[in-house]
């Protein structure tokens, strides 16, 4: 009986603890991704003040075969950005949870490519499959980002 309890008990809590957890959070992983050709791999985490961060992690073709060195971000209008290496570049910050529209948005959405910044809405179109849509008066572009 004590086994029982004990089990009961740990199953509740369990259940307590998974419905408890913020939908916010479902954002948070590791993504495969393709854009305008380029293979690359994001991380998007929480930031301590709640909000959401994209970060390039890998990039395929990222080493300059002339030189050996990874290629920079050196269409970045930030020009002290322009030395951080394109397998670490962030590529959206302060994304925030809309739980009304089930999707992250309120930020922007860098493209390396380009050196261009635009707006940024995610949302998930079906488990594991995150819709990035990047726009700039009310015309924008749709890319999938595939959780790993």
């Amino acid at each position: 009986m004590k086994r029982f309890l004990i089990l009961l008990v740990s199953f509740v809590l369990c259940g307590i603890a998974y419905a408890q957890e913020d939908p916010a959070d479902a954002i948070i992983g590791n993504y495969d991704a393709c854009y305008k050709g380029r293979e690359y791999k994001v991380r998007i985490f929480k930031r301590s003040d709640g909000k959401y961060r994209a970060q390039v992690t890998w990039l395929a073709g990222v080493v300059d075969p002339k030189t050996g060195e990874k290629f920079k971000d050196v269409k970045n209008p930030d020009k002290s950005k322009r030395d951080v290496p394109c397998d670490r570049i962030v590529i959206s910050d302060g994304l925030q949870y809309d739980a009304e529209k089930n999707h992250w948005s309120k930020a922007k959405i860098y493209d390396p490519q380009s050196g261009i910044k635009v707006n940024v809405t995610m949302r998930f179109d079906e488990p594991g499959k995150l819709a990035v849509r990047g726009s700039m008066l009310g015309i924008g572009y749709t890319i999938f980002w595939y959780r790993q």
